[in-house]
C-alpha cells in the first residue's frame, strides 16, 4: 500500500523584504525558501531583528505600505504577492490565521469576546448570528474557557494573559484554517500557562488539520512542537533541518551557539552557559560576506569572501539538513571541530566564601513573618472597605553571603510584593526585615534609612524603563553615589571602575542608554546596581525581556560577580531553567505561602509539593527526545494534588 504524498499548504520561494530609512535600505528579510505540508509544524527560531516576525507579517499581508516585497508566496497553489488588501482579507481568518504574542493587539478593546467571535464566523462563513453564537460557545468551550455563556459578554480587559490568549486562539480555530501562524504565543506567559497555550495550538492543529509555523526564541517550545528548524539570522535562514537532526547535529555556529546560551532545568550541573558574543549585523548595505563572521569562534579568511549559500550538509541522511557555513561539514554532532568545542566555555573563578559551609557564613537579609494585606475596596463615590487580600501570608527566610536565594511561582502568587516590601523598608507587626544586621522596624531616623540603602540595591526586568533616556551612562551609574555623598572624583574613577567590571567599554560613559543594546542596558543596570558597593542585590526577571544569547552573558556576568564581590542575590523569574542554573536555594510561592523551599537541587531533582511538581512538568527541556517523551502534570488546587495533563 503507497503512503499518501502530503498536501502541500504553503510554498515560499526567494522571499525578500526592505524597508526605506533615512539611513539607507533596510533588508530585512534576505531569500527565505520553504514548503510546509498539512498537519506540519515548521519552528523559525533566531535572535530579535533576524527577520521571523517580518517573514509572517509578509505571509500575511499585513506589512506597512513602504515594505517592498519580492519573490513568491503560494498558498494552496495561489500566489499572494500581488493580491490586493481586499483580497487578502479573504484568505485572512478564513483560510489563515494569526495568532500574535500580545492578545491585546488582537482583540478590539470596546467590543465583546462574543462581538468579535461572532464576527470572524459571519464575516467568512455566512452563519447567521444565531449559529455564530453556538459555534462561539462551542469554540470557548474547546479552549478551556469555562461558564462560556457569561464570558461571550465579557470585554478584553476582565480576561487574564492566558484566557485572552485562549480567544485569540479560538478566533483563530473559527473557521478551520489550513495555515497557523504563531508569533511568539508564550513569551509572556508563565509555564503553565505557556504548557497549556502550546496543548491548545496543536490541538487547533489536530481538529482543523493545519500547517502551523511557530515563531520563537524559546528552543524548549521548538523541540516540543516542531516537525522541522529554520534557524534565521540576519534576515535569511543559516540552518534548516529536521527538529531531532538539528538539535542533535547541529552544524551552523550560530544554532550551536543558541543552544549552548540555553539553560537546562534538567541539569544540575552548574557550567558556565555559552553567550555569543557581539550584536548582530544592521540590515543596510550589507557587504557580500558571512553577516555572522564577525561574532563566529571558527570564523576564517575565506567567510568574509562571500556570503554562503544554504547548502546540504554531506551527511545530511534521508532528509535533507541544510546550513549556510563554508565549515559546517568540519563539524561533528557534537558541536566540534577538529576534537575542540565550536565555542570554548568560560571560566567563572572559584570562590573561597562557597566552600564555607553556609551556616557558617553572615546573614545579609533575614525576612521574619512577613505579612502583606490589600483592602478591597467598593463604591464609585464613597469608597467603603468590603474586605482584604492576603497578598503575603507570613513567609520567612534568609540569605547568606554569596549566595542566590531565588522566589519562583505563577503570576499573583506575591513575589514582587514580597519584593516591593524588602525595598520599601516596610515595617511589619509581628514580623521583621533585617539587612546586613539592621532592623527596618527600628529605622526611625531617615539618615540611618539612606545609609542602609546603600546595602541593597534592585536590578528591574526592562533595562529600558529602569534608565532615564535623558542621562548619560555616567550620570545613571553616578546617581546613587552622588546621593551619598561621594567627591567627584571618586565617583568618576568609580563609573569607569565599574564599567569595565560589568564588560562595557568605559569610552562610552557619555553615550546615552538608547544607543546600547537590550543586553549592554541591562548591563549598565548591574553596574548603577552595584555602585554603593551593596551586600545584597535584588533581581526582578533581570533577563527575560532579553534574547537567549544576550540572557547567557548576563547570567554569567551575575555569577562572576557574586564569586568576585562576594555578592548575595535575591532572584525572582519565571523561567524556571534560569533558576536551577543562577540559584543556590529556591522558595516556591503559591498564594502568599511558600509550598516548598530549600536547596536548588533537592527541590528540582525531588519535588515533594504538588504545585512544585506541576510547575517543573511544565517547563519546556530543549531536547525533542526528551521533551516529546516527558509526562506532564496539572496542579488541581481543590485537591492539592497533580493529575495528568492529557487527563
Amino acid at each position: 500500500m503507497s503512503t499518501p504524498i502530503a498536501k502541500t499548504v504553503l510554498s515560499v520561494r526567494d522571499l525578500k523584504v526592505s524597508f526605506a530609512s533615512e539611513a539607507g535600505r533596510v533588508d530585512a528579510v534576505r531569500g527565505v525558501n520553504f514548503d510546509l505540508d498539512a498537519g506540519k509544524t515548521l519552528g523559525i527560531v533566531g535572535e530579535s531583528g533576524s527577520g521571523k516576525s517580518v517573514t509572517s507579517l509578509a505571509i500575511m499581508g499585513l506589512l506597512d505600505e513602504n515594505a517592498k516585497v519580492t519573490g513568491s508566496i503560494q498558498f494552496e497553489g495561489q500566489e499572494l504577492l500581488g493580491k490586493s488588501d481586499k483580497q487578502m482579507s479573504m484568505i485572512r481568518g478564513n483560510g489563515m490565521a494569526m495568532v500574535f504574542q500580545d492578545p491585546l493587539t488582537s482583540l478590539t478593546p470596546v467590543f465583546t469576546i462574543g462581538d468579535q467571535l461572532v464576527e470572524a464566523l459571519t464575516v467568512h462563513r455566512g452563519l447567521s448570528k444565531a449559529e455564530a453564537w453556538e459555534r462561539s460557545l462551542e469554540l470557548l468551550r474547546v479552549v478551556g474557557i469555562t461558564d462560556p455563556e457569561k464570558r461571550m459578554k465579557s470585554f478584553p480587559h476582565e480576561f487574564s494573559g492566558g484566557m485572552r490568549q485562549r480567544v485569540v486562539i479560538a478566533i483563530a480555530m473559527a473557521n478551520n484554517p489550513r495555515l497557523i501562524i504563531c508569533d511568539e504565543p508564550t513569551t509572556a506567559l508563565d509555564v503553565t500557562i505557556q504548557a497549556q497555550i502550546l496543548d491548545l495550538i496543536e490541538k487547533a492543529q489536530t481538529e482543523t488539520g493545519a500547517a502551523v509555523i511557530m515563531i520563537t526564541h524559546d528552543m524548549g517550545v521548538v523541540a516540543r512542537t516542531a516537525d522541522d528548524v529554520m534557524v534565521m539570522y540576519a534576515g535569511k535562514p543559516v540552518e534548516h533541518a529536521a527538529a531531532h537532526e538539528l538539535f542533535h547535529n547541529t552544524r551552523m555556529p550560530y544554532s550551536i551557539g543558541l543552544l549552548g546560551a540555553i539553560p537546562r532545568v534538567d541539569k544540575a550541573e552548574k557550567e558556565p552557559l555559552i553567550p555569543i558574543k557581539g550584536n548582530p549585523p544592521l540590515l543596510i548595505d550589507l557587504p557580500d560576506a558571512c553577516p555572522f563572521a564577525s561574532r563566529c569562534p571558527i570564523a576564517i579568511d575565506a567567510c568574509v569572501k562571500r556570503e554562503p549559500d544554504l547548502a546540504p550538509i554531506a551527511d545530511s541522511g534521508d532528509r535533507a539538513h541544510l546550513a549556510a557555513c563554508i565549515r559546517a561539514d568540519e563539524i561533528d554532532s557534537a558541536g566540534r571541530i577538529g576534537g575542540l568545542p565550536v565555542y570554548p566555555v568560560p571560566e567563572i573563578p572559584a570562590s573561597d566564601l562557597t566552600r564555607t559551609p553556609r551556616e557558617e557564613r553572615p546573614v545579609t537579609l533575614e525576612v521574619r513573618n512577613m505579612v502583606k494585606t490589600f483592602p478591597l475596596m467598593k463604591g464609585s463615590l464613597f469608597k467603603r472597605k468590603v474586605g482584604e487580600v492576603q497578598a503575603v501570608k507570613g513567609i520567612s527566610f534568609d540569605v547568606r553571603e554569596g549566595e542566590t536565594m531565588a522566589i519562583v511561582g505563577e503570576s499573583g502568587s506575591g513575589k514582587t510584593t514580597t519584593l516591593l516590601q524588602i525595598m520599601d523598608f516596610e515595617k511589619q507587626e509581628d514580623g521583621d526585615i533585617i539587612i546586613a544586621g539592621t532592623s527596618v522596624n527600628g529605622l526611625d531616623d531617615r539618615k540611618l534609612e539612606r545609609t542602609l540603602r546603600r546595602d541593597i540595591q534592585i536590578v528591574f526586568q526592562d533595562p529600558m524603563g529602569a534608565l532615564d533616556p535623558r542621562m548619560t551612562v555616567t550620570d545613571i551609574i553616578a546617581e546613587p553615589m552622588r546621593a551619598i555623598g561621594m567627591r567627584k572624583d571618586e565617583v568618576q574613577a568609580r563609573v569607569q571602575e565599574l564599567m569595565d567590571l560589568v564588560g562595557l567599554n568605559p569610552a562610552h560613559r557619555d553615550r546615552f542608554p538608547g544607543a546600547f543594546s537590550g543586553g549592554q542596558r541591562q548591563r549598565i543596570g548591574i553596574a548603577r546596581a552595584l555602585s554603593t558597593n551593596p551586600k545584597i542585590v535584588v533581581l526582578d526577571e533581570p533577563v527575560s525581556a532579553l534574547d537567549v544569547s544576550i540572557q547567557a552573558g548576563v547570567i554569567n556576568l551575575l555569577d562572576e560577580l557574586k564569586v568576585k564581590l562576594g555578592l548575595s542575590y535575591l532572584f525572582v523569574a519565571h523561567d524556571l531553567s534560569v533558576i536551577r542554573h543562577i540559584a543556590d536555594r529556591v522558595a516556591v510561592m503559591y498564594l502568599g505561602e511558600f509550598v516548598e523551599h530549600g536547596d536548588v537541587d533537592e527541590v528540582f531533582d525531588n519535588p515533594k509539593h504538588p504545585y512544585t511538581q506541576a510547575l517543573l512538568s511544565a517547563i519546556p527541556v530543549p531536547d525533542p527526545d526528551v521533551e516529546r517523551t516527558r509526562q506532564r502534570v496539572v496542579f488541581d488546587a481543590a485537591t492539592m494534588s497533580t493529575r495528568p495533563a492529557s487527563a
